[in-house]
């Protein structure tokens, strides 16, 4: 499949600023924010937390427990993505009676975050659990809805969405990109 970049939704100042506003309504809406844990999905949900816990802790002037949770195992696409998937690891601090606010880049069919929430419970049981993406671009096959969301985007079935960022991609900007045939 090739792809063809349509235009351009966020530059790395947008993305920037988008993150401080959205730490800034996490700190907001958690009412013990000594319970508080960002847990990112990985690939991109992992630098996207880390990025929201730095924020959130010059807000606090203090420390934030961060972790990442590799959903490969849990995904009900398995069988189609690899004959041998390859398996990161995952670090994830204490969740039981936590505020857990999962992190990813874009929230599409929801099936990533259902995998997410699968992994996470396997680890323990969460006081909470919220969902925090950079991009909402619809298109749900599963009743999941983000508590904070940065952007909302349109977007047909033809349309992808690439978040890059510096850490993984070299460089930081959200594209929007066509498939082509």
């Amino acid at each position: 499949m090739q792809v063809v970049e349509k235009r351009q939704l966020m530059s790395a100042t947008e993305i920037d600023r988008t993150l401080q506003r959205l730490a800034h309504e996490i700190v907001e809406r958690t009412p013990d924010l000594n319970q508080l844990v960002l847990v990112g999905i990985r690939r991109r949900g992992v630098p996207l937390a880390e990025r929201l816990a730095r924020n959130i802790e010059s807000i606090l002037g203090r420390n934030l427990p961060v972790g990442s949770l590799d959903i490969t195992l849990y995904r009900d696409d398995l069988s189609t993505v690899a004959p041998q998937p390859v398996v990161q690891s995952s670090d994830i601090p204490i969740v039981d009676d936590r505020d857990i606010v999962l992190v990813d880049d874009v929230l599409y069919t929801g099936r990533t975050t259902r995998a997410a929430m699968n992994g996470l419970f396997d680890l323990g049981r969460p006081r909470r659990v919220r969902l925090c993406v950079l991009i909402d671009r619809g298109h749900r096959e599963l009743p999941v809805e983000a508590s904070f969301i940065g952007r909302t985007v349109q977007t047909s079935s033809s349309e992808i969405i690439e978040v890059r960022l510096k850490e993984i991609d070299n460089e930081e900007r959200v594209v929007l990109v066509d498939r082509v045939p």
